[in-house]
């Protein structure tokens, strides 16, 4: 069997989080990780390849600037068998459409080596959180998709999940290839141990260029994103609260009047 997991180099959340001048979020001046939530879609690759003991093989593919070859590593660590880095300066502020096409034209290239049997992502990133992704991965590559998942089972080629909605819960099956997004309730992600990290320096590493998977440069980046950011402002210091006092049974009155008044109701 073959896997591949798509993770996201993504801002730290403790960091001192920026946008650059031309309004998206900067990758390179500032700290960044392994997605969180990539974690999950990771981990359960290696648990699908225990379960296989079959020379099934897990890669990481991530799309990013030259500092995103550490969430390849982190992904190497924690067991991963090889990892691919997309770095092209032209990918430089792409949307979601831009980046499922630069995602689906690394996954063709690698199958062309190998069939891809599943394509693994996280349920979204924790910077844009827009959980599309995977969808519009699985529409380029014509598979089909099982998102989503808080439990994933498989046996053979055959995948069995249960998704955890608001109102219900659905038991959806599906038969590789496909694309499949997990979670953060599907188990916690392992965490590297020092013969992991020692062993992930000889475990092969890519970097492929957009001309090296096919994609024209015209294709992506900011000047062709279908959405846009105009303005951008700093969060405001915090503030002390406003207390809304019950004088002679006229607080519900006065609550309302100020929740009104902030546009909440």
């Amino acid at each position: 069997m073959n896997i591949v997991v798509c993770v996201k180099y993504v801002p730290d959340a403790t960091a001192d989080r920026q946008f650059t001048s031309d309004h998206t979020v900067d990758r390179v001046g500032v700290d960044g990780l392994l997605s969180e939530l990539d974690e999950y879609a990771v981990e359960q690759a290696l648990r699908i390849k225990e379960k296989a003991d079959d020379g099934t093989t897990v890669t990481a593919l991530c799309v990013g600037p030259e500092k995103a070859v550490d969430a390849v590593r982190k992904s190497l660590q924690m067991g991963v068998d090889k990892g691919v880095h997309v770095l092209d300066d032209a990918i430089a502020g792409s949307d979601y459409i831009a980046t499922s096409l630069v995602l689906a034209k690394a996954v063709e290239k690698l199958g062309a080596e190998a069939r891809v049997d599943l394509v693994m992502c996280g349920m979204a990133s924790t910077d844009a959180s827009g959980s599309v992704v995977p969808a519009m991965l699985a529409e380029r590559l014509g598979l089909p998709q099982v998102t989503f998942a808080a439990v994933v089972e498989t046996q053979g080629d055959q995948v069995r999940i249960k998704r955890d909605s608001d109102t219900a819960t659905e038991v959806i099956g599906a038969t590789m290839p496909l694309v499949l997004s997990v979670t953060d309730q599907t188990g916690e992600a392992r965490y590297p141990s020092f013969k992991g990290i020692m062993a992930a320096k000889k475990k092969p590493m890519e970097t492929w260029s957009l001309a090296d998977i096919g994609v024209d440069a015209g294709e992506v980046g900011l000047s062709v994103a279908w959405s846009e950011v105009a303005e951008t402002t700093e969060r405001p210091a915090r503030t002390a609260g406003e207390i809304v006092k019950d004088e002679e049974g006229s607080g519900a009155s006065a609550l309302t009047e100020f929740l009104a008044s902030k546009k909440f109701i």
